[in-house]
């Protein structure tokens, strides 16, 4: 994975896309930039313009309510009737019916005079009595619930004083709200009462887009209408000391508000983004589709180019690759391309051909030169054994032990008649074993009561072809390394199968009981140095490691160790492949 990495990193598809990025992204960040810090100049002079136009409204709106409050404030000042309403139990006198009539044409004759205010009213707590100037676009149910709305609150003097007779104050009846402001003199109260819709009138005349809306609040940020429309699309009407935010789901809409100074409650107005954005002048909307723009021009350039010289040099790199990997059929397929990459294809593979071609030659030379090798190796083996068998003979002979003699003879006969047809690549295992069987039983009595062997093979691998003597050799180093007059030493070879990822092997196991070998030795054996040296010796081991590389280039293996207690072991890991009718006859 590291590898493709640094081969991504350094192809030309990513050095092209790395040069046209390095050119294009600081553009492409200033003009975001720049299209961001236009909106952000746009967003803030919408935001002061209709900041400006909600403080106009309100002020027109306190204006307003200003009035009421100086209608209600003279009344308390000047208005001798108030003090008549206010003796107890002077209701059926007619000083007070007159002094009541007189404050119902006073405050009637205001109410119609005045364009916002829905009624003025009066209260003698004392004789309560309640008195209602309407305005006359107020319905009776409307001023039947505000009748018994207001004289439930003027009765509750503490609330009275706490929320409505200080500053306009907030009621709500069923869904509708409305402003009340209250003065009083003794225990008459003078009051004002208006709907908040009334009061909006003006402010739905102003263009806040599709989907804006002004609406008044409450000092805790509770909407007095529009409820539906602010809880579906999340808006927030806090604010703080900014002059305005962006609120709802994503941000869609812009909040400018403003504080009453007559009372406890908001003028916000919701002025949808989209709408503002739609102010900016053409360039600046253009800036936003550029980044698009240029990722389209980048793709279809980077097909262009992709077609024109990246396609072509991947196709050439891929058929390098494969051919550097030994696949000599390599081979790049004709295909539409410009007329140079024409001709380096048509050069590549006339230099494969002529490289495959030339690959052929040479493999045909060696491979003759190491049939050549391999049988001046396995002739070494015969004279080497041939001496010790002599060997042997001569010791027998001088302890005249001349059955031994006639044994030994019969099984040199049979293992010269082995090794008269070793001439061969392979030979069967069952054949090498007993052939190696053979050589034991010739030693056994060389070392008697001093030698002993067992194999162990499995049966669906006794036709299992492999090279001639390899197991032999081993045995016979055995025999001359480990076995002494002194102690018994005991031969165990062991043959079977094991799966690997690179295929099913043949596993030959050589153990002994002896001494093991010594370190040096196993040093340089694991090493694999060639331990053949002036006299001869070793040649056996060197000859059976230069015959397996000969015959399996990098696919077998030979292990040397000690065993966990004592004695040497040899592994000898061979491929199990059928073998052609070349090798079988060779």
């Amino acid at each position: 994975m590291g590898f493709m990495n640094k081969e991504f990193f350094k192809s030309l598809r990513f050095r092209i896309g790395l040069a046209f990025f390095a050119i294009f992204i600081p553009l492409m960040v200033w003009m975001i930039y720049y299209s961001s810090y236009a909106g952000k100049v746009v967003r803030d002079q919408v935001a002061q313009s209709n900041k400006n136009l909600v403080t106009l409204y309100m002020g027109q709106i306190d204006r307003t309510l200003g009035e009421a409050d100086e209608y209600l404030y003279n009344m308390v000042a000047e208005e001798t009737d108030l003090i008549i309403i206010d003796q107890p139990d002077a209701y059926y006198s007619v000083r007070y019916q007159e002094a009541r009539i007189r404050l119902f044409n006073n405050i009637s004759t205001t109410i119609n005079n005045s364009k916002t205010m829905d009624m003025f009213f009066v209260y003698s707590e004392n004789n309560d009595d309640f008195l209602i100037g309407p305005n006359l676009a107020l319905s009776f149910d409307e001023r039947d619930q505000a009748r018994i709305l207001l004289t439930s609150m003027l009765k509750n003097n503490a609330q009275m004083e706490q929320e409505c007779t200080l500053k306009w104050c907030v009621q709500q009846i069923d869904q509708e709200h409305y402003l009340s402001h209250v003065a009083k003199i003794g225990n008459v109260y003078v009051g004002a009462w208006v709907n908040v819709k009334r009061m909006m009138i003006p402010l739905n005349l102003i263009d806040l887009g599709e989907t804006g809306i002004s609406v008044l609040s409450t000092e805790h940020h509770e909407p007095m209408d529009h409820h539906e429309f602010i809880a579906q699309n999340g808006i927030d009407l806090t604010l703080e000391d900014e002059i305005y935010k962006l609120t709802g789901n994503n941000h869609t809409y812009l909040e400018v508000a403003e504080r009453s100074k007559k009372g406890s409650f908001y003028l916000t107005v919701l002025i949808p983004e989209n709408g503002i954005m739609e102010k900016l002048p053409i360039f600046q909307r253009v800036v936003l589709v550029v980044p698009l723009g240029f990722v389209i021009m980048l793709l279809l350039l980077l097909l262009f180019l992709r077609k024109l010289i990246l396609r072509p040099i991947y196709k050439l790199l891929m058929a390098m690759r494969r051919f550097k990997e030994g696949k000599w059929d390599t081979r790049i397929v004709p295909y539409p391309s410009s007329g140079e990459f024409e001709v380096i294809n048509a050069a590549f593979n006339d230099m494969v051909a002529q490289i495959e071609q030339l690959k052929i030659d040479v493999y045909e030379e060696q491979l003759s030169s190491q049939r050549a090798e391999l049988k001046h190796l396995q002739l070494q083996i015969n004279p080497h054994f041939y001496l010790n068998s002599l060997n042997i003979v001569y010791h027998l002979a001088q302890a005249q032990k001349y059955e031994l003699i006639q044994e030994m003879s019969l099984s040199l006969v049979e293992y010269f008649r082995y090794m008269f047809r070793s001439n061969l690549t392979f030979v069967p295992l069952q054949d090498e074993i007993r052939h190696t069987c053979n050589y034991l039983n010739i030693q056994k009595m060389r070392f008697p009561k001093h030698l002993d062997y067992e194999v162990t093979l499995q049966d669906d691998l006794e036709e299992i072809q492999v090279p001639p003597l390899i197991v032999q050799t081993f045995v016979e180093n055995t025999i001359k390394h480990a076995v002494t007059m002194d102690d018994s030493i005991h031969i165990h070879i062991v043959i079977d199968s094991e799966s690997s990822a690179e295929g099913d092997l043949l596993k030959i196991s050589i153990e002994d009981s002896g001494k093991g070998f010594p370190d040096d030795v196993l040093q340089r054996l694991q090493s694999d140095v060639d331990l053949m040296n002036d006299k001869g010796e070793n040649v056996g081991i060197w000859n059976v490691k230069r015959r397996i590389a000969l015959l399996y280039p990098n696919r077998a293996h030979v292990v040397f160790m000690n065993g966990p207690e004592s004695g040497a072991k040899v592994e000898i890991q061979l491929p199990m492949e059928a073998m052609d009718n070349e090798k079988m006859t060779e």
